[in-house]
């Protein structure tokens, strides 16, 4: 199974219903029946998980193939909220009829995930060691002890020799205040998120310091603690306290979004984009005649990605349709799309002088590779091109590449594990499923009417 995808966005994510494993008993249902597939319909475009008091959700996006194990599809649910916790914006909110109003994004994931897999990782609650001193002939002594509770011989050269040292011992003290404060946070993560990891969740301690005392507790560690694993488990506890001081009662919660749309275009410009794109982007300019300033620069036009594949450009607009999951042509791109990308195309090839054999335009759309229409197998595919009228000239059918903007389909749930990784890999399969469809004959005349 591939790798996860790494939390980068700390703090971007929502709430999840406690306990994943009792919400499936109580309703008698497999974690698989908890997963849904969207369709991009109206109603039906949330990426993420919901839950309230009847229960939780897990939703995909649309073309994701569910994995047929239990374990695999834990995994795919982590990968999942990586996904989304590493592009979805600040001020992401939830709009939906089964919530009063938006929602707000305040759940630290991030630390959750992270207490639950030192727990696992490590197999114990975290115990602090009690210095306890004891009297030895042998041992590493500790000196300001030694020289004050023991006599020591002073030798003809006026040294001082000990025969019985103070020396200090570690032993372990799992009655500390801050073992229980990792218990506490260590059922709590495990009841919320811990079964997309195991299907069991710790016993919560018998006893605990209050939230007030133990962020008390945690900030002082933190300031104070030399190691960096430490440090960071203390943070993390100390963000678990922090949002269960915060919690609402109200048993709604989520995490997600409903704009899964900007997430398709974020995976596909870190799979295949460049940074500093802005310089391909065209700009308008307002001359005013009235006002404080006498002109004023926009950017009219923004690609969501460019490719650069060896001494070749490609042009990429990230669309998150339904053309790969329902074959209906009213869910491809429309003439302002397409319009758009063959502007594109002749100002990269104007203001950079990119001849016609380099330069090369495509939409991408999210398809399922087990389950499609056309009857296509790979990770990448080709299902069409799209062309602008208005630039065809029936007398000269032979059109630029650029003006060819190709249909490719990218399988959801490969991009969701390979967005980041082996991009030239992924850059080559892309450059060479948009270039073999150039090859066909010249656009026939009677398609365009």
């Amino acid at each position: 199974m591939p790798s996860t995808a790494q939390f980068r966005n700390a703090e971007t994510v929502d709430r999840i219903l406690p306990n994943i494993d009792q919400d499936m008993a109580r309703r008698n249902i497999t974690l698989r029946q908890m997963c849904h597939i969207n369709d991009n319909s109206e109603g039906d475009s949330f990426v993420g998980v919901k839950a309230d008091t009847n229960g939780m959700t897990v939703y995909f996006p649309i073309g994701y193939e569910l994995p047929e194990d239990d374990d695999d599809l834990r995994v795919d649910i982590h990968n999942l909220f990586g996904v989304l916790a590493a592009f979805m914006k600040e001020d992401s909110h939830i709009e939906s009829p089964d919530f009063s109003g938006p929602v707000s994004v305040d759940f630290p994931m991030h630390a959750y995930i992270q207490v639950i897999r030192n727990f696992l990782n490590t197999g114990h609650y975290y115990v602090e060691t009690e210095a306890q001193f004891t009297t030895a002939t042998k041992g590493t002594p500790h000196w300001p002890r030694t020289f004050k509770d023991q006599m020591g011989l002073v030798q003809k050269n006026g040294s001082i020799i000990f025969t019985q040292m103070t020396v200090r011992k570690q032993t372990p003290n799992a009655n500390k205040k801050i073992t229980q404060i990792h218990q506490f946070c260590v059922h709590e993560a495990f009841s919320k998120m811990g079964a997309i990891y195991v299907s069991f969740v710790p016993e919560e301690p018998a006893q605990c310091p209050s939230i007030t005392e133990s962020i008390t507790i945690l900030t002082d560690r933190i300031n104070h603690t030399n190691n960096e694993v430490d440090r960071d488990l203390f943070l993390a506890m100390r963000h678990i306290l922090a949002y269960k001081d915060s919690e609402s009662d109200n048993h709604r919660f989520f995490f997600g979004t409903d704009r899964f749309e900007y997430v398709w275009q974020s995976m596909i410009d870190a799979a295949f984009g460049i940074p500093n794109k802005d310089q391909f982007f065209p700009k308008a300019t307002w001359l005013l005649d009235y006002g404080t300033a006498s002109m004023r620069k926009r950017t009219s036009l923004q690609p969501d990605s460019i490719m650069i594949y060896g001494d070749k450009y490609y042009v990429l607009d990230a669309k998150c349709y339904r053309y790969g999951w329902t074959e209906n042509p009213d869910h491809l791109p429309g003439g302002p799309d397409i319009n758009k990308q063959i502007t594109y195309g002749e100002f990269i090839e104007r203001t950079r002088a990119i001849p016609n054999e380099r330069l090369f335009n495509a939409f991408i759309l999210p398809y399922n590779k087990r389950k499609n229409y056309f009857k296509l197998s790979g990770d990448i595919e080709n299902v069409g091109e799209a062309v602008g009228n208005w630039r065809f000239d029936p007398a000269n059918p032979h059109m630029k590449n650029y003006e060819r903007v190709q249909g490719i389909v990218v399988d959801t749930r490969y991009l969701m594990y390979n967005y980041i990784g082996t991009p030239e890999e992924q850059k080559r399969a892309l450059a060479q499923c948009i270039e073999r469809v150039l090859s066909r004959p010249d656009i026939n005349p009677q398609m365009i009417r």
